[in-house]
């Protein structure tokens, strides 16, 4: 048997902590991982035509799978190219290996062409960035970033020589031992009493969920029904949380609605599961607050803390549930149930206002048919931006679908490199991107990697020629609308042009058709939706210092608009409140 070089041992640890993907573009100093990557039948290379991609879609799969995905650069530019999708990655908790190809060794700190030092770049970005000097480094340096990306939930990045991986591997390197499943986390006896005692002191507690909650739907609908306690979440939260409860009452945040604000405001008892929630204004100051979160370094951040527990929120309602004492007043539960109900009466208007004729289409009513026609078990990749509204107020979760975004980063341009990674994992699941014309210009290089590949990747395209979310930043800070204008293509005929089925839509009567046609495509489609810049209304009291970026800093107020099928869930819940 020949001698394994370098590169062959880095893809054979690969492959046993799981790896079945490298997403990446070739290179110099990649060339020697690239080819042991050709003669490996247990992981592919992925080809994508921008590095950036490569990352949003390693971290896209990790999401979807929850396991190890990798992507890789070669030195200098090309691993620079990573950096944004492995911010993403990182801040979304999602496991991912980065391979950084480097140059030379023997020049590296010689100022030698596209040199950049790696191991130093990335450490913002990474639970773990490290340079391999030598052959015999490298299995026990790679096993540690493995298990600083699984065990910590982020990334790891290790910068690689090209000339070291193509050296000898050392004789008779070790089997190593790969963790690639994180544990369950239970909280102390301590802090289990003393959440109890807070709980049946308290006359009016709420839940309010965030992306910690993946798992734990049950739990928390049991919990809830015990304390009687209305159920609130972030938009993390909303796909874990938000089906099939009765408790719900909404969404907190610049993109929330119904009555989560309220009832994280009036209660006595607020506890945060599983939410590094970042927009501090939306957040009580005068309510004694619990926060219960499997990351210690999160407790306590955004907001004053009663009682902070370190643990799954799974096994910390386990062990809860049993313990505390049933309340059976349930005023304040169904007080907050019909505010969110009447709320969102008063919100739909604004949606069924003759949308079904109005030309150029309006978004929502974009977002509300891709959701009635839309598979129960699809994947949304969302773009940043007004797509993250209409993803948050029409897309109905179920249990079964998945929807991911730039969430926590908050970049343009995720939605379709996300799309790719998601695919990748199940090619007969189907995979949406909702994408603005902003972001999916950005990267629109990438949409040849679906031809490539024939991923059956769906495109709905939100194309109102602007950046609207700036927009709107713009307007609400008293600023006139400047450089957010874009001079698009017919990007139907783009899609048919590369390869892949492309169809425009200019009229409301042809949109519900042109989806489900896109859907049949076997292979990549793309439906381009000419809609309108200008539908978006705002409450009028929103007032310059309310916008900093993405947050809303300093009010209650949220963007008015419709939500979908949501208001029909919360009749539904609203059935379950006791008439005098």
């Amino acid at each position: 048997m020949a001698k394994q070089n370098v590169a062959e041992q880095f893809v054979d640890i690969l492959a046993r902590a799981g790896v079945r993907r490298l997403y990446g573009v070739v290179g110099d100093s990649l060339n020697p991982v690239v080819d042991a990557v050709r003669r490996n039948s247990a992981i592919d290379w992925i080809h994508v035509r921008h590095e950036e991609t490569a990352a949003f879609a390693a971290g896209a799969e990790a999401q979807i799978t929850g396991k190890l995905a990798a992507c890789a650069g070669s030195c200098g530019p090309g691993n620079l190219h990573l950096i944004n999708g492995l911010y993403d990655a990182h801040r979304s908790m999602a496991p991912v290996l980065a391979l950084a190809s480097h140059i030379p060794s023997s020049e590296i700190g010689l100022g030698y062409f596209q040199e950049t030092h790696p191991d130093q770049l990335f450490r913002e970005c990474s639970h773990y960035s490290e340079l391999i000097s030598t052959p015999k480094q490298m299995p026990r340096l790679l096993q540690t970033a493995i298990q600083h990306a699984v065990g910590q939930r982020g990334v790891s990045v290790v910068a690689l020589p090209g000339d070291v991986a193509a050296e000898p591997a050392p004789e008779k390197a070790a089997e190593l031992a790969l963790v690639t499943s994180r544990p369950s986390v239970r909280p102390g006896d301590a802090e289990i009493d003393a959440l109890v005692r807070m709980i049946d002191e308290a006359d009016r507690v709420t839940l309010f969920c965030g992306s910690g909650t993946a798992g734990a739907h049950a739990e928390v609908m049991e919990f809830a029904g015990k304390i009687k306690s209305p159920v609130g979440h972030a938009l993390r939260g909303k796909e874990w949380i938000q089906y099939d409860n009765p408790y719900d009452v909404g969404m907190s945040g610049l993109l929330g609605y119904g009555a989560a604000y309220e009832a994280t405001h009036e209660c006595d008892l607020l506890i945060l599961l599983g939410t590094d929630f970042p927009y501090n204004a939306f957040l009580p100051d005068d309510v004694r607050i619990v926060q219960v979160d499997v990351r210690p370094e999160v407790l306590g951040r955004r907001s004053r803390l009663d009682l902070a527990v370190w643990g799954d929120v799974r096994e910390t309602l386990r062990c809860l549930v049993p313990r505390v004492r049933t309340k059976e007043n349930r005023r304040f539960l169904d007080k907050m149930l019909k505010k969110h109900a009447d709320t969102l009466e008063g919100v739909v208007k604004a949606y069924t206002r003759r949308v079904e004729k109005h030309v150029p289409i309006h978004p929502e009513y974009v977002a509300a048919v891709l959701d009635e026609v839309a598979d129960n078990d699809a994947v949304f990749t969302v773009d940043t931006g007004m797509c993250n509204v209409w993803a948050a107020r029409y897309i109905s979760p179920n249990g079964r679908r998945r929807v991911i975004g730039s969430f926590s980063h908050g970049s343009m341009a995720n939605a379709l490199p996300m799309a790719i990674g998601a695919q990748f994992t199940d090619r007969g699941r189907q995979i949406v991107s909702m994408s603005g014309d902003g972001g999916f210009a950005m990267l629109m290089g990438d949409f040849l990697t679906l031809v490539q590949y024939d991923l059956p990747v769906k495109v709905v395209l939100f194309n109102n020629s602007a950046l609207s979310m700036v927009e709107l930043e713009m307007l609400v800070a008293g600023l006139p609308s400047y450089g957010t204008t874009n001079t698009n293509p017919d990007f139907a005929a783009v899609a048919r042009a590369c390869g892949a089925f492309g169809l425009r839509v200019e009229k409301p009567r042809q949109l519900a058709g042109a989806l489900r046609d896109a859907f049949k495509h076997r292979g990549p489609a793309l439906v381009d939706i000419v809609t309108d810049p200008n539908a978006l209304s705002i409450p009028p009291k929103i007032s310059a210092d309310m916008v900093t970026g993405f947050a809303l800093s300093a009010s209650k107020m949220v963007l008015d608009g419709g939500v979908g099928r949501m208001v029909q869930m919360a009749r539904s819940n609203l059935r379950n409140v006791p008439r005098p």
